[in-house]
């Protein structure tokens, strides 16, 4: 594994094997009394170790943390393709489809092991996408909440899967990261992780799979949950146009009654990498903290009253 600058490592690893057999590994970073848990979806190329400065902030902020290593990615692409890192991307039997149901296997072994906690989804990217989808379906009901970074709207015209970094290439050919960030140490640091590559969503997926990321918000939603799509708005995935017309199909189509949009302008992909991440995190935490008070803070209900005496007879 690389080696990663993050100020948190994660305080456990662990494993399960989904409905198809494919072993997934995952990460927590847990604090004693949560206001809630969030899990994390990562996007194509990267892996789930890469969230350990976010999870380290959220931590601080009150919450825990779980993200895995989706399939062909990280930990768990290693062990599918024994090692071989140039078929890193393939996400082995079952396809997208499995790896969306992952995501939902993850969240029930979260919700049995905090019953009485909040559980946050939050995906990011490619892991927005599949998120999007896994929200249209019942398992949306299982979660308190939905935060979706760097995302789109599922349709063709609003979503580009081309050349990502082609707005942001510097003229000596750069290391194809650029897209990422405006952070020149983040883009940097990208290159040098020997567990991420380019997100050929394509190549890597096939025309099938590629073609199931399509989609909109669902008419009728198993939950009315609170959503916050935060994006940026030179992020060549999605951006503002993109992220607005998901905002609105969600208010306007799936009816949802507590739907967020921020936009920073000039952030590149990676809004919890960029330039301004400090911003950026502080108004995750605070939607959150609207959201999920410290349940230290709250009041306990005052004790029922006495029963009343029975009358006495004469």
């Amino acid at each position: 594994m690389p080696q990663h600058e993050a100020r948190g490592s994660a305080h456990f690893t662990d494993r399960f094997v989904d409905e198809v057999g494919v072993e997934i590994t995952y990460y927590g970073w847990t604090v004693e009394t949560p206001k809630a848990v969030v899990q994390i979806s990562h996007g194509v190329g990267e892996h789930a170790l890469r969230y350990a400065d976010l999870a380290a902030d959220l931590n601080a902020a009150g919450y825990s943390v779980y993200a895995a290593d989706q399939r062909g990615h990280g930990a768990t692409g290693l062990a599918q393709h024994r090692g071989d890192r140039a078929q890193l991307g393939r996400l082995g039997e079952g396809g997208l489809r499995a790896t969306v149901d992952d995501i939902r296997q993850l969240g029930l072994r979260i919700a049995r092991e905090h019953p009485d906690v909040p559980l946050v989804l939050l995906g990011h990217s490619w892991g927005s996408l599949m998120v999007q989808k896994l929200v249209n379906t019942p398992a949306l009901s299982h979660y308190d909440a939905v935060v979706l970074s760097g995302t789109a709207y599922r349709m063709p015209g609003f979503m580009d899967g081309g050349d990502l970094t082609r707005r942001h290439r510097p003229t000596d050919g750069g290391n194809g990261f650029e897209w990422l960030s405006r952070d020149t140490a983040a883009q940097e640091r990208a290159a040098a992780d020997e567990l991420m590559f380019p997100a050929e969503v394509l190549k890597l997926f096939g025309l099938r799979d590629s073609l199931r990321l399509f989609g909109r918000p669902a008419k009728k939603l198993s939950a009315d949950v609170p959503l916050i799509i935060m994006a940026g708005s030179d992020d060549t995935l999605g951006g503002q146009r993109s992220s607005q017309r998901l905002h609105d199909a969600y208010v306007a189509r799936a009816r949802l009654s507590d739907v967020e949009l921020v936009v920073y302008t000039d952030a590149r992909h990676e809004i919890f990498n960029e330039t301004n991440r400090d911003e950026v995190v502080a108004a995750l935490v605070d939607w959150l903290d609207r959201h999920f008070p410290d349940p230290r803070d709250r009041t306990p209900p005052p004790p029922p009253p006495p029963p009343a005496a029975a009358p006495t007879g004469r």
